[in-house]
């Protein structure tokens, strides 16, 4: 068994539920831990036996694409999304943050992490 990490993920994205939020737009960076079998890839250095992180990166990408009112289900989403395509994995961590939330007061960023 091992993890895949990938950090750091950014993305200008619309999500939100303010009106404001939606229209103008945030920084989003996305974390992701997947645990996930490697022996086999790390037998055979074959790309074809391991879990392709840069198609995680396009399932990422894509749901980050489309507009979610809560950081919640959008992290949902992208979680389905990447078991869906790579049914070998064991559990999975993804962090949502959302940079400049809109609270009264001075927040550098608020996340969301789900474990499945």
């Amino acid at each position: 068994m091992g993890t895949i990490t990938l950090s750091g993920m950014e993305f200008f994205a619309h999500h939100g539920y303010y009106e404001d939020e939606i229209t103008r737009g945030n920084k989003f960076v996305v974390d992701l831990n997947i645990e996930v079998d490697t022996s086999r890839a790390a037998e055979t250095d074959d790309l074809e036996e391991a879990l392709n992180y840069e198609t995680v990166y396009e399932l990422v990408k894509a749901e980050m694409a489309d507009r979610s009112n809560l950081l919640e289900h959008a992290s949902k989403r992208m979680i389905d999304k990447i078991k869906q395509e790579f049914p070998e994995i064991e559990s999975l961590e993804l962090t949502l943050a959302k940079f400049n939330p809109p609270l009264k007061g001075l927040v550098q960023k608020v996340s969301v992490t789900i474990k499945e």
